[in-house]
């Protein structure tokens, strides 16, 4: 039932591009990890046995992997 009333209300708002409710679990991992949770604690969260399972989930864009690059990286 959730998935269709996702679905309706996606409809509702003219939002092109494919929603579920998986879609949420995806944006909740990239918004911890773009804010600084550890992959670890967002695997725990997602209740993720491997992590590799985690990396699939998590999106992270091009500026945010270049920033944590720049940041963190001894010889930048």
């Amino acid at each position: 039932m959730i998935f269709t009333i996702i679905k309706q209300l996606a409809e509702k708002i003219g939002l092109k591009k494919s929603i579920s409710p998986h879609t949420f679990r995806h944006s909740f991992a990239t918004h911890l990890l773009e804010n600084g949770a550890d992959l670890r604690a967002i695997q725990q969260m997602l209740g993720h046995e491997s992590i590799t399972t985690t990396e699939v989930y998590v999106h992270v864009d091009r500026t945010h992997l270049t920033a944590v690059l720049n940041k963190f990286h001894p010889r930048k």
